[in-house]
């Protein structure tokens, strides 16, 4: 398939590398001459240098040939231009990445409808839904739902004290048949391991769980001693576009919750919008502001203000005067791997959360696969796939698929039916597999069904 990707920042970059890794053709257009030539020689994509909003580069670009157009500059107009322009030339899809709220206050239907794009998109807007995923289920520090929410894949990370430390995960598969649960992965530094039998998990190892939701509590209370609820009390740190819409959700949940801001200005506005919050004029870097307001009783605190050097730093002080988790916007990616070393509970990229979503849709279109969760920055996935209606699948024991190394068979939903299965499971028509694996196993996994 022919993809033409408009805007070669962070978001365009990350699906550059997914997409051109899958074996697709892509082509990237941007008006960064250098930028392109730095990821023409880091990527396998064709660079076309200028503006995206341009007829004439756009066909130099080759849209005419063009399955997929997915616009991600940080223009907002230039991205809904490009689309609109690609309309003409009978592209099958159009996705376009959009930062004014305006764009899409009553949702983004309307804006799909008037302006025949696909799919847009809000980095915003989808960084606040994946803050309220992790908020209500406290103790995991990575989420994603399956099956229409009948499983959860849930990350947490183990400390010395959790009952499942020092078990080995042949101990763990014999309780499945309680609590309908599987480890998929650990990841232990910078490893990633697929867990066989004879592996025990460490302290700071963090465990990728694959459960039915019924069963979440009853899995986290006995592996970690405790269960996901509601935070009593919140801090959201900067009143921008994402905090001013987490701290809306959170007024619909009841929580006690206080917003700092720096900007006097946006402050009053705030406390006109919100109704139950407490807007306070901080940034969140002064210890006694933190103290005067009971930091050491918070539950969650939420860092996403515009600079990441804040986000981190008003984390760690939060932490270090007894806040017991938080979540913290991190605007460059590269971060990431460090922050876990520091203390950050739940880093979160907008760029990566938004291409993340650009992805499911994407392949939720191959077919087979229903849906799609990158993890680890990307380093590995979880994918639903779909089971062929074909005679050589039927009664199938599972253990008869050819498996690539560094994958593992999570869950298999049945119509309302989840099974966490073994080997000697046998499959069904139409079958839904959900199926963990690293980067490295990509290709097999996809290929799984090619009989």
């Amino acid at each position: 398939m022919r993809i033409m990707i408009v805007g070669a920042g962070m978001v365009g970059r990350h699906l550059c590398e997914k997409l051109s890794g899958e074996g697709q053709e892509v082509v990237l257009v941007d008006s960064d001459e250098k930028k392109l030539r730095r990821l023409e020689r880091e990527l396998n994509v064709m660079p076309v240098h200028g503006s995206g909003a341009s007829p004439k580069v756009l066909e130099k670009a080759g849209i005419e040939q063009t399955e997929l157009f997915i616009a991600v500059t940080d223009s907002d107009e230039i991205n809904l231009i490009a689309c609109i322009i690609s309309r003409q030339y009978k592209v099958k899809t159009r996705i376009a990445r959009v930062r004014n709220k305006d764009f899409y206050a009553h949702g983004t239907s309307g804006v799909e409808r008037t302006l025949g794009i696909d799919l847009v998109i809000s980095p915003d807007l989808a960084m606040s839904e994946e803050i309220l995923r992790l908020t209500t289920l406290s103790q995991a520090v990575e989420v994603a739902e399956f099956g229409h929410g009948q499983v959860d894949l849930l990350g947490y990370v183990a400390k010395e004290e959790h009952p499942c430390v020092g078990s080995s995960l042949a101990d763990l598969r014999d309780l499945q048949d309680l609590y309908h649960f599987l480890v998929v992965a650990i990841t232990r530094g910078e490893k990633t391991i697929i867990p066989r039998g004879h592996d025990q998990v460490e302290p700071g190892d963090k465990l990728y769980i694959v459960a039915r939701r019924p069963d979440v509590p009853a899995v986290e209370h006995l592996l970690f001693a405790s269960t996901s609820r509601l935070p009593r009390k919140v801090f959201v740190i900067g009143g921008g576009p994402i905090g001013a819409m987490v701290a809306r959700q959170m007024e619909q949940l009841n929580v006690d919750i206080s917003l700092l801001e720096q900007n006097p200005e946006v402050c009053e506005t705030l406390a006109e919008e919100l109704e139950d919050t407490v807007v306070l004029n901080s940034d969140g870097l002064e210890a006694n502001d933190l103290l005067e307001e009971d930091i050491d009783q918070v539950d969650l605190v939420i860092a996403v203000t515009n600079s990441d050097t804040t986000n981190i730093l008003s984390s760690l002080l939060a932490k270090h005067h007894g806040a017991k988790k938080c979540i913290t916007l991190i605007s460059n990616p590269g971060f990431m791997p460090m922050l876990g070393k520091l203390g950050i509970d739940v880093p979160l990229s907008p760029r990566l959360v938004a291409a993340n979503m650009i992805l499911r849709y994407v392949r939720h279109g191959g077919g087979r696969i229903v849906s799609v969760a990158s993890l680890l920055g990307g380093e590995a996935e979880l994918v639903e796939m779909k089971v062929p209606d074909q005679d050589q699948f039927v009664d199938l024991p599972l253990k008869h698929l050819t498996f690539p190394h560094g994958s593992i068979v999570g869950a298999i939903i049945r119509g309302h039916q989840t099974i966490i299965p073994t080997g000697d499971t046998l499959l069904a028509p139409d079958d839904n597999l959900i199926i963990f694996f690293t980067s490295d196993a990509e290709q097999g996994v996809e290929s799984l069904f090619d009989k």
